[in-house]
């Protein structure tokens, strides 16, 4: 077995470990429940390239430590940041994302709890999600001026339609593991005590498949899904943040209070 650790300053790590044809990629900082800093999702798209470069890799897992996957980015950390750098911090964690979703091979998305805001997108980046019943999905944007592109809410409409996804983020509402399990947000639902066994089994189950075959099969899935940009009257998107709503929706979850928007113009 192959491991490598990258670690950070806060303690966080990322581990990648190759084993028998499998890449398991698991997000380490339980204590903040995985948020991803600027730098974790620098690192997470690094990993998601070496693994697109090592053709002995057939099947990713990508999991979270502990009862959880990842809450998204570290929303504290914005709080730090100019509206620039902010803006740039969601776009190197896009990068982090699509390095997943872009993978030739199958990737498999562990959730054995929440998985948040980009958190959710990093699963919805992978061809199949396996969840526990302590899975928790949604992406409460709302509060923060966070303002998704095109490209985030595909992943979501592919999956649940335009009426549901606008439903999910107009309403902050959160899908428990059966609820999304039935929306089809997660392909399989396996009590806790077998996830893991499970998630190994179907891994290596799809690593024994022609990846010809698999390969194939994921770009053919592609092509009639077509990501195709549409203008909607938009306010300069696909910038991530709003300038005015951002720093107020930042400042209102620091200080934990509601956020006090003013009317859209």
């Amino acid at each position: 077995m192959k491991v490598e650790t990258i670690r950070f300053e806060d303690g966080a790590k990322i581990v990648w470990q190759e084993t028998a044809g499998l890449a398991i990629v698991t997000i380490k900082r339980s204590w903040i429940k995985n948020a991803m800093t600027p730098e974790m999702w620098k690192a997470l798209a690094d990993i998601g390239r070496k693994i697109e470069k090592n053709e002995k890799i057939k099947t990713v897992i990508l999991r979270g430590e502990g009862k959880q996957f990842t809450v998204g980015s570290d929303i504290k950390a914005f709080n730090k940041m100019s509206i620039e750098e902010a803006n740039e911090a969601f776009v190197v964690m896009e990068d982090a994302i699509t390095s997943f979703e872009y993978l030739r091979i199958p990737t498999i998305a562990f959730i054995t709890g929440p998985s948040m805001g980009a958190g959710l997108e990093l699963a919805l980046s992978c061809d199949l999600r396996v969840g526990s019943p302590d899975a928790l999905l949604g992406i409460p944007i709302g509060k923060l001026g966070i303002t998704i592109s095109q490209r985030f809410s595909q992943r979501l409409v592919n999956l649940i339609g335009p009426s549901r996804t606008k439903d999910l983020i107009f309403t902050g509402r959160l899908f428990k593991a059966e609820e999304a399990y039935d929306l089809g947000l997660l392909n399989y639902l396996v009590d806790e005590d077998n996830a893991e066994a499970f998630v190994l089994d179907l891994a290596r189950r799809i690593s024994c498949a022609s990846m010809n075959s698999l390969q194939a099969a994921k770009e053919a899935v592609a092509r009639c899904v077509p990501f195709t940009e549409v203008a909607f009257g938009h306010r300069g998107y696909p910038q991530y943040i709003d300038p005015v709503d951002f720093p107020e929706g930042v400042a209102a979850f620091v200080e934990k209070r509601e956020p006090r928007f003013g009317r859209s113009t």
